[in-house]
């Protein structure tokens, strides 16, 4: 997470995260990076579905017609959470950490993220094997590259 404060510091970058299926993980070790309060300005955990539209604004139809573990709400998710935490990026991930998958939901280890800046959106689909902490931790690892790919190439 060091090199990803670095590039967000140098390039005076703000950013905050929608996290639902890392429960606020990717929150807790970003602010563990001493200066991270320069650019990081929040999270919005929205774990369960309600959430989602309470807290975000989401439309129960997106969900209903696309599941709450998808590229859609994924897209949603950082959207509307750029607009709230008011910052130049955010990060949102949803996904399905297990140890079921009820039917109709994603399987278990697939996992969404979309990264919303200036007026775009971009989002990539995961599949991680292993124990649901694993598979959080993997999600976490995922998110710092993703951001760190995508500021090298955008900004």
């Amino acid at each position: 997470m060091m090199k990803l404060v670095s590039i967000l510091k140098n390039n005076e970058i703000t950013i905050g995260s929608v996290e639902s299926i890392t429960g606020g993980a990717f929150a807790d070790a970003i602010t563990n990076i001493p200066g991270a309060s320069k650019v990081y300005k929040g999270s919005i955990i929205s774990y369960a579905v309600e959430e989602k539209i309470n807290l975000l604004g989401l439309d129960p139809i997106i969900i209903k017609e696309n599941g709450v573990v998808s590229n859609k709400v994924s897209e949603e998710m950082a959207v509307r959470g750029k607009h709230i935490l008011n910052t130049d990026i955010c990060i949102s991930v949803t996904g399905n950490a297990g140890p079921t998958a009820e039917p109709g939901v994603a399987p278990v280890g697939v996992v969404f993220m979309s990264i919303a800046f200036k007026e775009k959106v971009i989002s990539k689909k995961y599949i991680f094997n292993g124990s649901r902490i694993e598979i959080k931790q993997q999600t976490v690892l995922a998110m710092r590259e993703f951001l760190e790919n995508t500021i090298l190439e955008k900004f």
